[in-house]
C-alpha cells in the first residue's frame, strides 16, 4: 500500500524567483526548484545548468596523492606487478576497470582481484595478499575497499608489497599502514569533494597519472571523457549524491553514453533496451544498466562485469552481456520472493528497525531487499542469511536519511563477527544465536534517536504548480536540472484545489490513471500503487496533490509527448500544505 507522507514546502522569498525568471528567462517552475535548492544565485543557476569540466576538483589537492602517483608511475617504469583489489559491486568492479585501462594506456600491465561476495565477503583478505606475494606482485591497489583492512595492509608490508589504499568508506580512528591512503573522508584531507563514490576516488587517481605522461591536451581530455562514461555509471548506482563534483561527472558521463566505442559497454547498453544513440537517464541507469552489472556479483562472481569491459572479442563480448542480462533476470525473481516474506512480518509503531534472517535466503540479493524494504516501511532495515560455509548470519542494511547505520553498529560491536559500512549503507557477520539480540539492540538505538515522524516519507516541495503552467516548455526547463537522484531528485510541486474530472481508472490491478481539473485545464496523472488509495478521490472534494514531470520514453516513442505527470501523495485541499 501506498503510504501517506510528510509535505515540506520551501520557505523560499518569492520575489528570488522572480528575479532568477527574468535572469534565465525560465518559468516559473524550474526557477522555484532553483531557488528551493540553494541556487537562486544567477551565477549559481548557470554553472549548475551547465557543468564544465574545468569545475573537475585539482586530484593532487587529495592528500597523499602525490606519493601514490608516483608510486605508480614508478611501478609502471620498472615493469612491477600490480595487482589491483577490488569489490563485487558496480563501484568496485568498474574502478577495477578505470585503473586496469589507465595503467594499460600509461605502458604497464595489472592484474585484478574481486572478492566473491558469497564466498569471501566483503574486505580484503590476507590469504589475497599473500597469493601475491607468491606471484611476484609489488605494489597493491585497493579500490572501492581497504580503508579497514589495516591487519591485511599490515601483512602486505610484511611481505615486501607496497598498498595505495583508494576507498570512500568511512575510516576507523586507526587508519591502515598503507604508503598513500586516498580518501577525501580521511581525517586531514581536504580534498572539497567529500561525496564522491569508491570509482570516483579511483578516478582522480586515474586524473593525475594521465596528467604526467605529456599527452596533447586534447587526448587528455579524450580519455578523460572516457572514463567518465564509466564513472557516471558507477556514481549512479552507489547512490553518492548528484551535486558538486559528482555532478559534473554525471552530465558529462551520461551524456557520453551516447557515442561508446568500448564494446562491452556498448553491448550492455544494447541488453537493457539502448541500443544506437539512445541515452539512458540517470534514473535508467541505476534501475536498468547498474543492476545487470551488479547481477554478476550478487548471483555468481563479479569478474564477468569486469571482462565484459576489457576484452574486445565481439562473441565474447555478447556473450558475457547475454550471460549479465540472465543473472540480472534471475535476480529479479529471487529478490521478489524473498521481499514477499519480509512484507508479510508485522510491523507496527514499536517497529524502529528491522532485522529479518532466513537460513534459506540467497545472500547475493539481501542488500537491495533492504533497499526495497527501506521504501516500504521508511525505517533502517538489515536483511541477513546463513553463509553455509562457516554457519554465521550474513547481509546488508540500508537506512533512512534520519538514521547513521554505522553509528548504529558502532554502538555494539561485539556482536558482530565483522562490520563496516557508511551512514546509509552497512555489512554485518555475526553468529546466528545474536541474530535476536541484534535485532533487539538495533530497535532500540533506533528508538531512542528517531522520532515519529523520521518513520514516514518525506515529501520535499520545491514549489506551487497551476496546471495552467505545465507545458512542454515548463519540462523542458525541469529536464534541464537533471541528473536526478540522490542529492538532486526530480522536483516535487503541489497543486492546491484539483477536482476530480471523471473516477479513477484502475491500471493493472495496483495503479490508477487520475484525470483532475484545476482552472479550467484537465490533467491526466499516473498514480503508481495507488490502487489502494482509490478512496481519496472523492468526486467534489477540492484535493490538494503533489506531482512531479517525468521523462516518458514509452510515451514519446509512440509519438506522444516524452513526458508524463506522476502523482506523488493526494490530501483534501487545505489553507496551507
Amino acid at each position: 500500500m501506498r503510504t501517506r507522507a510528510r509535505w515540506t514546502l520551501p520557505a523560499g522569498d518569492p520575489r528570488h524567483v522572480e528575479k532568477l525568471r527574468a535572469v534565465l528567462g525560465f518559468a516559473s517552475p524550474a526557477a522555484q526548484v532553483l531557488v528551493s535548492r540553494g541556487l537562486g544565485d544567477p551565477a549559481a543557476a548557470r554553472r549548475f545548468l551547465r557543468p564544465s569540466l574545468e569545475e573537475l576538483c585539482d586530484p593532487f589537492s587529495m592528500r597523499d596523492m602525490a606519493c601514490a602517483v608516483e608510486r605508480l608511475r614508478q611501478a609502471i617504469r620498472n615493469r612491477e606487478r600490480i595487482l589491483i583489489y577490488g569489490d563485487y559491486d558496480v563501484d568496485g568492479t568498474l574502478s577495477v576497470v578505470l585503473l586496469t585501462k589507465a595503467i594499460e594506456m600509461a605502458g604497464g600491465a595489472a592484474s585484478y582481484h574481486v572478492p566473491h561476495r558469497l564466498k569471501d565477503g566483503y574486505g580484503m583478505r590476507p590469504e589475497v595478499v599473500e597469493r601475491a606475494a607468491a606471484e611476484g606482485v609489488s605494489l597493491i591497489i585497493s579500490v572501492d575497499t581497504g580503508i579497514r583492512a589495516s591487519e591485511v595492509v599490515s601483512r602486505a608490508t610484511e611481505l615486501g608489497i607496497d598498498t595505495i589504499v583508494t576507498d570512500h568508506h568511512l575510516p576507523e580512528a586507526a587508519q591502515p599502514p598503507a604508503m598513500a591512503i586516498l580518501n577525501p573522508n580521511r581525517p586531514g584531507c581536504s580534498y572539497p569533494e567529500k561525496n564522491l563514490c569508491g570509482a570516483g576516488v579511483a578516478f582522480k587517481l586515474v586524473q593525475a597519472l594521465i596528467a604526467g605522461l605529456g599527452w596533447p591536451g586534447e587526448k587528455v581530455e579524450r580519455a578523460t571523457e572516457s572514463f567518465l562514461k564509466l564513472v557516471a555509471i558507477a556514481t549512479v548506482a552507489d547512490v553518492v549524491p548528484l551535486t558538486g563534483e559528482n555532478r559534473v561527472i554525471t552530465k558529462h558521463g551520461l551524456d557520453g553514453l551516447g557515442d561508446v566505442r568500448n564494446p562491452g559497454l556498448r553491448a550492455l547498453l544494447e541488453v537493457a533496451g539502448f541500443g544506437g544513440a539512445r541515452v539512458p537517464s540517470a534514473r535508467q541507469v541505476g534501475f536498468q544498466i547498474a543492476p545487470r552489472l551488479n547481477a554478476a556479483g550478487r548471483m555468481d562472481t563479479a569478474r564477468v562485469a569486469i571482462e565484459l569491459f576489457l576484452t574486445s572479442d565481439p562473441e565474447r563480448v555478447r556473450a558475457l552481456a547475454q550471460q549479465l542480462h540472465e543473472q540480472n533476470a534471475e535476480r529479479q525473481q529471487v529478490e521478489a520472493e524473498i521481499r514477499e516474506i519480509c512484507e508479510q512480518w508485522p510491523v507496527d509503531e514499536s517497529s524502529a528497525a528491522l532485522v529479518y534472517y532466513s537460513g534459506d535466503w540467497h545472500r547475493g540479493v539481501l542488500g537491495i531487499v533492504a533497499s526495497r524494504l527501506v521504501e516500504r516501511f521508511h525505517r533502517p532495515v538489515f536483511v541477513l542469511g546463513l553463509n553455509p560455509d562457516d554457519g554465521l548470519a550474513q547481509g546488508s542494511g540500508r537506512s533512512t536519511p534520519a538514521f547513521h547505520l554505522l553509528e548504529a553498529l558502532e554502538s555494539m560491536p561485539e556482536l558482530f563477527v565483522r562490520f563496516g559500512g557508511h551512514q546509509h549503507a552497512a555489512g554485518v557477520t555475526l553468529e546466528t544465536h545474536r541474530v535476536e539480540e541484534f535485532r533487539r539492540r538495533l530497535n532500540g538505538f533506533a528508538a531512542a534517536r528517531l522520532r515519529a515522524e523520521d518513520l514516514l516519507p518525506e515529501l520535499r516541495i520545491d514549489g506551487v504548480v497551476d496546471f495552467r503552467e505545465i507545458t512542454d516548455r515548463t519540462v523542458s526547463e525541469i529536464a534541464a536540472l537533471a541528473p536526478f537522484g540522490h542529492g538532486n531528485p526530480p522536483p516535487l510541486f503541489v497543486a492546491r484545489g484539483a477536482e476530480m474530472a471523471g473516477p479513477p481508472a484502475l491500471w493493472k490491478e495496483k495503479h490508477l490513471r487520475v484525470l483532475l481539473r484545476q482552472n479550467d485545464r484537465c490533467l491526466a496523472l499516473k498514480a503508481w500503487n495507488f490502487a489502494e488509495r482509490a478512496c481519496d478521490f472523492a468526486e467534489g472534494t477540492p484535493l490538494d496533490v503533489v506531482l512531479s514531470l517525468e521523462e516518458d520514453a514509452y510515451a514519446a516513442a509512440r509519438g506522444y509527448p516524452g513526458w508524463a505527470p506522476i502523482l506523488r501523495d493526494v490530501r483534501a485541499a487545505r489553507v496551507t500544505p
